[in-house]
C-alpha cells in the first residue's frame, strides 16, 4: 500500500496534467466561457505540474513495471516543458484573437502535447517513447493548422503531418530492428547488454533509424526541410512551442535511450553520426538565416543551427555534454519563446508586420519591446553575460574534453556567423529610421510572458553554475 502511494506521489506531475486535460475538456463542452477560462486553467495546470516536478526532483524511481522513470533529469525536463507551455499560454491569450483562431481547443491540444513530451522524457521503454512522440506529434499537426481560414496554416499542417509520419516510419522500423537484435524494448535491459549488442549490424542499423526519426523532431540537417515553411505558416506562439518543447522532448528521448554511452564506460559508436549532422546543421542554419527577410523564417533557420550546437554535446558523449545540453535547452526555451513572444506582439492582423522592415526604428516607437528583443537576440547570438553564452560554453568545453576540439572550433565559427543576423535586428531597431508607422496592439499577458522569459535568461546567465550543478548531480 505504501509503495502504491509513493508511486502515485512520484508520478503526480503526469497525473496533474492528465486530470487537467479531462477538466479542460469538460469546460470546453459545457461552459460558454471556455475561451476565457481555459487559458488561465491551463497556466495553473502547467505551473502546478512544473513546480511539483521541481519539489520531487530528488524522488528518483522507476514505476509502472519498469516503464516510466521519475525524479532527477526526468523532472528537470518536466519543468522545461510545463513552464514553457505556461508561457505559450500567456502569449496566446491576446494573440489568438488577433490571429483569428481563438478556440478553446487550442489549450487542450497544448496540454495533450505537453503530456506526450513528458512521456518521452520519462520513458524507460522504447514503446513509451513512441507513444509519447505520437501524442505530441498529433497535437502539433492540429496546432499548426488551427486557423482553418489561413492557407499558410493549412499548408503548414499538411507538410508537418506528411513529413512527421515519414519520420515516425523511421523510428518504428528502428524499434523493430532493435527488438529483433535485443529481444526486448526495455531501455535498462538494452543498456546492460549494449556492449555485446553494438557489434550486431541489425542493432546498430535499428538505432541509426531510431535516431533519424528523432532527428526530424530536433530539426537537424538534413531532416530540417519542414521547419521554415511550418514555422512561417503556423501561428507565432505555436512556432515558439515547436522550436522549444518539441526539440527538448526529442533530445530527452535520445538522452534517455543512449544514457549508457554517456557515462564513459562504453565507446560512443554514434559519435560520427552526431558530429556530421552537428556540423551541417550549424553551418547550414547560420548561413541560410542571413538571407531571410521574414523574421519567423530567420528564427526557423536559427533553430536548425541551435540543434547543431546541442548535437555537439551528444557527439562528445560525456556527462559534461549531457549536462550542457540540458542547460542549453533550459536557456533556449526562455530566449526563443521570448523572441517569438515579441514577434507575436508586434505582428498585426492577417499576419502582417513579419518582415525585418517592420523592426526598423522600433526603439523610438516602443523602446521597451526593442530592449526586450535585443536581450533575446544577444542571448541567441551567445554574447555574455546572457544564458545563451553559457549554454554554448558548456557544450564546447564538453567537446574539448572528448578530444573533439575541431567540432568546438566549427561551433565557434558558426556562432560568429550567427552574430550577423541576430545583431542585424538590433541595428535595425536602434540605428535605422523609418517613416512608415505600424500599429502595435497592446497585450499585457503577452508582455508579462516576455518579461518572465527575459528575467529567466538573465538569471540563468548570472547563476549558470547553480543550475549546472543541479543537473550534473543526477548524471
Amino acid at each position: 500500500m505504501l509503495n502504491n502511494i509513493q508511486e502515485f506521489y512520484n508520478i503526480l506531475p503526469l497525473v496533474i496534467l492528465g486530470a487537467g486535460i479531462l477538466i479542460s475538456l469538460l469546460f470546453e463542452i459545457f461552459s460558454k466561457n471556455s475561451k476565457v477560462i481555459l487559458p488561465w486553467l491551463s497556466i495553473i495546470i502547467f505551473l502546478s505540474a512544473g513546480f511539483f516536478a521541481l519539489l520531487t526532483v530528488n524522488s528518483v524511481s522507476i514505476t509502472f513495471h519498469n516503464m516510466l522513470s521519475t525524479g532527477g533529469i526526468t523532472n528537470i525536463f518536466y519543468f522545461i516543458f510545463t513552464f514553457g507551455a505556461a508561457l505559450v499560454s500567456l502569449l496566446s491569450i491576446d494573440y489568438l484573437i488577433k490571429y483569428g483562431a481563438n478556440y478553446g481547443e487550442f489549450y487542450i491540444l497544448l496540454q495533450i502535447s505537453v503530456l506526450g513530451m513528458m512521456l518521452m522524457a520519462g520513458a524507460e521503454d522504447l514503446f513509451v517513447i513512441f507513444l509519447g512522440l505520437e501524442v505530441m506529434s498529433v497535437s502539433f499537426y492540429s496546432l499548426a493548422g488551427l486557423n482553418r481560414n489561413s492557407l499558410k496554416a493549412n499548408e503548414a499542417s499538411i507538410k508537418y503531418f506528411l513529413l512527421g509520419a515519414f519520420a515516425t516510419g523511421f523510428l518504428v522500423y528502428g524499434i523493430a530492428l532493435i527488438y529483433g537484435a535485443a529481444h526486448t524494448t526495455s531501455i535498462n535491459i538494452i543498456a546492460e547488454r549494449f556492449d555485446n549488442l553494438k557489434g550486431e549490424l541489425i542493432f546498430v542499423a535499428g538505432f541509426l533509424l531510431f535516431l533519424i526519426g528523432l532527428s526530424f523532431k530536433i530539426a537537424a540537417f538534413p531532416f530540417h526541410m519542414w521547419v521554415p515553411d511550418v514555422y512561417e505558416g503556423s501561428s507565432t506562439t505555436v512556432a515558439g512551442l515547436f522550436s522549444t518543447g518539441g526539440k527538448a522532448a526529442a533530445f530527452s528521448a535520445i538522452i534517455v535511450t543512449l544514457g549508457v554511452l554517456f557515462n564513459g564506460t562504453i565507446q560512443n559508436i554514434f559519435e560520427p553520426y552526431f558530429a556530421v549532422i552537428a556540423v551541417f546543421s550549424m553551418l547550414f542554419g547560420s548561413i541560410v538565416a542571413i538571407s531571410q527577410s521574414n523574421i519567423k523564417r530567420m528564427l526557423a533557420y536559427s533553430t536548425i543551427a541551435h540543434a547543431g550546437y546541442m548535437l555537439i554535446g551528444l557527439a562528445a558523449g560525456n556527462s559534461y555534454g549531457i549536462a550542457g545540453i540540458i542547460f542549453y535547452l533550459t536557456a533556449y526555451t526562455f530566449m526563443n519563446l521570448g523572441a517569438f513572444g515579441v514577434v507575436a506582439i508586434i505582428e498585426g492582423k492577417k499576419e502582417t508586420n513579419l518582415t525585418l522592415d517592420s523592426y526598423v526604428g522600433l526603439a523610438k516607437r516602443n523602446p521597451f519591446l526593442a530592449a526586450l528583443l535585443a536581450v533575446f537576440m544577444f542571448s541567441l547570438a551567445g554574447i555574455p553575460p546572457f544564458a545563451g553564452f553559457f549554454g554554448k560554453y558548456y557544450i564546447f568545453i564538453a567537446a574539448i574534453k572528448a578530444h573533439l576540439t575541431w567540432l568546438a572550433i566549427v561551433g565557434v565559427i558558426s556562432s560568429v556567423i550567427s552574430v550577423y543576423f541576430y545583431l542585424r535586428i538590433v541595428v535595425l531597431m536602434y540605428f535605422k529610421d523609418t517613416e512608415t508607422e505600424i500599429s502595435i496592439q497592446r497585450s499585457n499577458t503577452g508582455l508579462l510572458a516576455v518579461v518572465i522569459s527575459m528575467l529567466m535568461v538573465i538569471i540563468l546567465g548570472i547563476f549558470p553554475g547553480t543550475i549546472l550543478n543541479l543537473i550534473s548531480s543526477f548524471l
